[in-house]
């Protein structure tokens, strides 16, 4: 799993072996199980995520309704807001399969990016995209149909509608799950002509 945390940085940033060392040192693998709740609605969190293998999503309890408001598979990053304003979480993050990610605390964060600076760099530009394709998200969201959104997804993120179960796809996409099966085979009818 190293390797491939590893992989991923060097698309920013050359790592030397202590860089290695230190970052392994940190203690960030962690394996978790499908269905375990990494943050309930209300706890105060430090830890950040990033899906080395696996799904997690974020979802608000709305009226006793789960309300997906996102996916994090393979190389997603994950920090939540209540990590940055140190307030209750207004949301849960859990994981939809068996995962194994790597969790970081401020704490920790703080101290390699004293030790070596280009790791802060890194997280910048991370921070910086990661921004650029939220904001791109929530306009094409803003502005599609369901439709379009079911399209986009299956377009821009296919392995999502295998992973993830239906019900949670259909409140992501912001539809009722029989309103998906209808969408779905809509579609389906129209490709078969």
């Amino acid at each position: 799993m190293q390797d491939i945390l590893f992989d991923f940085i060097s698309k920013y940033i050359s790592l030397t072996e202590d860089e290695k060392g230190a970052l392994l040192s940190l203690d960030l693998f962690r394996t978790v199980k499908k269905g375990t709740v990494l943050l309930k609605e209300g706890q105060k969190s430090n830890e950040s995520y990033f899906v080395l293998k696996g799904c997690i999503r974020t979802y608000y309890m709305i009226d006793c309704e789960e309300k997906t408001t996102a996916f994090y598979t393979e190389m997603d990053a994950l920090t939540p807001p209540c990590v940055i304003s140190k307030t209750p979480s207004l949301y849960y993050i859990s994981c939809i399969e068996d995962s194994i990610l790597t969790i970081s605390t401020s704490d920790m964060e703080a101290e390699i990016n004293s030790k070596f600076p280009k790791f802060e760099m890194m997280c910048r530009i991370l921070s910086e995209e990661l921004l650029a394709k939220q904001q791109m998200d929530f306009d094409e969201f803003k502005t599609s149909s369901p439709e379009q959104r079911y399209l986009n997804l299956l377009q821009s993120r296919p392995d999502l509608i295998q992973r993830v179960p239906q019900h949670q796809l259909a409140s992501y996409l912001g539809i009722k799950p029989q309103s998906l099966s209808r969408l779905r085979a809509r579609i389906f009818e129209k490709n078969k002509d």
